[in-house]
């Protein structure tokens, strides 16, 4: 495990909401570049399940992620740290930083900073049960806004 310094404790700034979705929510992020528009949707997807002020920086875990396109890049992303927090360590992430962006390859690494989710120190929001393509949205458009991702994600 990486040690873990005054750099890595500091949290970016709130770049996401969440839209109204029959049934599910859906997740919009955006960021000044693809990478922080994925971080903030990964924090998104965090923030629901929990209110993340109550999330401490104790433990980083490293995941990697691999898809043939940038929308399956961004559900595999997702998922890998949708089961971080479903399966020992249980972490519930407080910041996620990408390390490795390869959109030629559709490679991803990432570090997810947190600690292990303990009912009452971590309100109980709503359950993440999976991640899904319905109506999933890669808007890169650099000429004219930032990027955004729009995932709704099944509750």
């Amino acid at each position: 495990m990486n040690e873990l310094t005054d750099e890595t404790l500091k949290i970016p700034p709130r770049k996401y909401e969440y839209l109204d979705h029959t049934a599910d929510v859906q997740l919009h992020a955006w960021g000044e570049t693809m990478e922080e528009a994925f971080e903030q949707c990964a924090m998104a997807m965090f923030g629901y399940m929990t209110e993340l002020e109550t999330v401490e920086i104790k433990q980083v875990h490293e995941i990697e992620a691999n898809g043939h396109d940038l929308q399956s890049l961004l559900f595999h992303f997702l998922d890998e740290l949708l089961f971080l927090f479903n399966a020992e360590p249980f972490l519930i992430a407080k910041k996620v930083e990408i390390t490795e962006f390869n959109r030629d390859e559709f490679k991803i690494k990432a570090k997810a900073y947190g600690e292990e989710f303990t009912l009452g120190k971590h309100p109980q929001g709503t359950e993440v049960k999976a991640i899904t393509y319905s109506a999933m949205q890669i808007l890169d458009r650099p000429e004219v806004e930032r990027p955004e991702l729009f995932v709704i994600i099944d509750i």
